[in-house]
């Protein structure tokens, strides 16, 4: 069992496969862009098996793959066949905006992927466009189909919330979830990036929709929880769906975590709210190091994992992070 320094089991990784996505939303990359990393220090595919296979020798047995939009990466399913061969994973996991899923679909099923989360604020084409900076609501939808269709149910809809744009339409997309067996789950916007300087304008506390959605509809706290996140969640009643609340800003929940992040580059991470800077790439490639020393070196990095991120108020030596580095 893998353990932090506050007794917090940690039995699941979140890893970015490229730090590059096709559309641009607003409050995940900057206005002014980012610069494309080089190719030669993202973790090559050997790489990221042999740390996936030291990690769930540690006791990881989720891993879920984000980006910026793991699509992205070309022989995504033959990634996916080779972690889902790794001796103590139970599931590995994908989280995607869903533009480029319908091609992709059916072999990533077949390679061995567990279960699909499809990111989708809006479903008005008009501000599809707006919050993505380019992107078309229809391919998403292109890719919810290709989905069902492959067997991933139930699917999760991420919708994170933002006043004045999303935030009236959440019964809509509710409904719609219900119709299409998907899970709804709503997330706070959070001060990274970009959503530093939104969050004055923008932010919705969950519990603010949570307490309009029970004047519709009758809302039931579930004790069935699809996953092992942080997501609330309450069974609607009256659409015989459930619905998930995650509060990362109005009510953190940094006391359950069981996660690491590692970006693209190998940078390990223990927390959301804070860049990594220790490179696990650096130990991988390193030729004098074999698998059980680079094991101690990650149960050492583990040992400093942050108690909270402290209202993600950021150190001052501390680079604040963009999503798409870090994969939500």
């Amino acid at each position: 069992m893998l353990t932090d320094s506050f007794q917090r089991k940690i039995d699941y990784l979140r890893l970015s496969l490229t730090d590059l996505c096709n559309i641009r939303c607003h409050y995940c990359i900057p206005p002014e862009g980012i610069g494309k990393m080089h190719r030669s220090n993202l973790l090559t595919f050997e790489e990221i098996e042999r740390m996936v296979r030291i990690l769930a020798g540690l006791g990881i047995r989720r891993v879920r793959l984000t980006g910026g939009e793991p699509l992205v990466r070309k022989g995504l399913p033959g990634l996916i066949h080779r972690l889902a061969g790794v001796e103590g994973l139970t599931e590995v996991l994908l989280t995607t905006n869903g533009t480029l899923l319908k091609p992709l679909a059916a072999a990533l099923r077949e390679a061995g992927l567990k279960k699909i989360n499809i990111h989708l604020d809006t479903l008005d084409p008009d501000k599809f466009l707006k919050i993505s900076q380019g992107g078309r609501v229809e391919d998403v939808m292109d890719g919810i189909r290709a989905a069902r269709d492959a067997g991933f149910l139930p699917i999760k809809l991420n919708v994170v919330l933002q006043r004045g744009i999303n935030d009236g339409e959440i019964e809509d997309l509710l409904r719609f979830s219900a119709d299409n067996g998907l899970i709804l789950r709503l997330i706070e916007l959070m001060p990274i990036g970009p959503g530093v300087d939104l969050m004055p304008k923008l932010f919705v506390p969950v519990d603010e929709i949570r307490r309009r959605l029970a004047e519709t509809f009758t809302l039931i706290p579930s004790t069935v929880r699809p996953g092992s996140g942080p997501a609330v969640y309450y069974k609607v009643k009256e659409l015989d769906t459930l619905i998930g609340f995650i509060s990362p800003v109005s009510q953190p929940f940094c006391e359950g975590c069981n996660r690491i992040r590692i970006s693209s580059d190998g940078r390990f991470q223990d927390c959301l709210a804070y860049d990594g800077t220790f490179s696990l790439r650096n130990l991988l490639r390193d030729p004098s190091l074999s698998d059980e020393e680079v094991s101690r070196r990650i149960q050492d990095l583990l040992a400093g994992k942050r108690e909270g991120h402290n209202d993600f108020v950021q150190l001052p030596t501390v680079r604040t992070p963009c999503m798409n580095g870090i994969g939500g």
